[in-house]
This record gives structure tokens, C-alpha cells and sequence, in this order.
């Protein structure tokens, strides 16, 4: 699973927030080419968009999706199957999570440990400052919060955490170290 900010799309992430990014676009309506040049970096991988997982998301996840097909973009555009969504929901919900809607990162979380032998997340982190008392940004990209009753960040976070103190997923809170300069140390 790629690193939260792994690979920016020009100061936007393509990933739950990719109908940000989209808009940083024009919502694909006119020239797509800057869009199209910014996806390359993800090379063969799959890119999650939110079609029907909130209302205003059908549009702006159609058009990536018609955009990249119809320039045979290496990537892939999926969509997350409604009952999934439902039920995933629904299965947090038990577990003490209650929010208006929750985050696509726990979405993904929950389809990776479907599917993964092994899942390692990043970037779920509900506080103002990181474990040194350093302020964060919320998101990687900005910094604006999101509306308050929408998402449930520390209940997020508290039931990754009760995952990964058991063994189910691997939750990385420090900064990745690079693999090249730690291993010529």
C-alpha cells in the first residue's frame, strides 16, 4: 500500500482526495492534459475514486475515469462497490466509530486487509502535533479541517490503533526513512 503523499499530484494527492485534485483541473471539463501528465508518476497502479461513496463524487470519478481510458493510461480507475461501502460503514459503526461518513482512508484500510497478507499505514493521525510536538498540517496537502460531525478521526484512529497493538496491520506514526541513506549509514 503506497505511503500517504507518496507521490503528490502537483501539491494535491490522488487518492481519497482526488476530487480535489480534479477541481484542481477544472473538473477535467476542458483541457485534460495537465491531469493526464500528472497521473504518470503513478505508473501501473490503481486510483480509488469516491463514484459512489458521496454524491458529488459520480462526476468528477467519471471523468478520470473516461479521461484515462480514453488516452490508455497504465493506470487503473476503480470504484468501490456500494454494499461495500455499506457495510463496511456499518461494521465500524459496531466497533464504536459514528460519524456522518467515514474517512476513504478507512475504506481503503478495510478493502486492504481483505485483500493484503500484510497491511502498513501511514498518515492516520488525528492530533494537531506529531509525536515530537511538532504542528502538522491536517492533510499532507493542506491544512483545512474537516466539517466538524463528518469524519471521526481519533475513533478512526483509536480502532487502527487497537489493530495494529494486535498484530492485524502494521500503523507507521514516524516519518518513513528513506531506504537509500539508511542503508549507506
Amino acid at each position: 500500500m503506497p505511503e500517504k503523499g507518496d507521490k503528490p499530484l502537483q501539491g494535491q494527492p490522488l487518492d481519497s482526495s482526488v476530487g480535489e485534485a480534479v477541481d484542481q483541473f477544472q473538473n477535467l471539463l476542458w483541457s485534460r492534459k495537465a491531469f493526464v501528465e500528472s497521473v504518470k508518476v503513478y505508473n501501473q497502479s490503481y486510483i480509488y475514486m469516491p463514484a459512489f461513496s458521496m454524491k458529488g463524487g459520480t462526476e468528477p470519478s467519471l471523468r478520470v475515469y473516461y479521461t484515462l481510458a480514453d488516452i490508455g493510461a497504465k493506470q487503473t480507475v476503480i470504484f468501490a462497490n456500494p454494499n461495500f461501502l455499506r457495510d463496511t460503514g456499518k461494521f465500524w459503526k459496531s466497533k464504536g466509530i459514528h460519524a456522518k461518513r467515514l474517512s476513504t482512508g478507512l475504506f481503503l484500510v478495510s478493502a486492504a486487509l481483505g485483500l493484503c497478507e500484510e497491511v502498513t499505514i501511514y498518515g492516520f493521525w488525528p492530533f494537531s502535533m506529531d509525536l515530537h510536538g511538532k504542528f502538522i498540517s491536517h492533510h499532507y496537502y493542506d491544512n483545512v479541517l474537516p466539517d466538524s460531525g463528518f469524519h471521526a478521526m481519533p475513533e478512526e484512529f483509536l480502532q487502527l490503533w487497537f489493530l495494529h497493538k494486535n498484530g492485524v496491520l502494521r500503523m507507521q506514526l514516524e516519518r518513513c526513512e528513506d531506504p537509500v541513506s539508511h542503508s549507506a549509514a
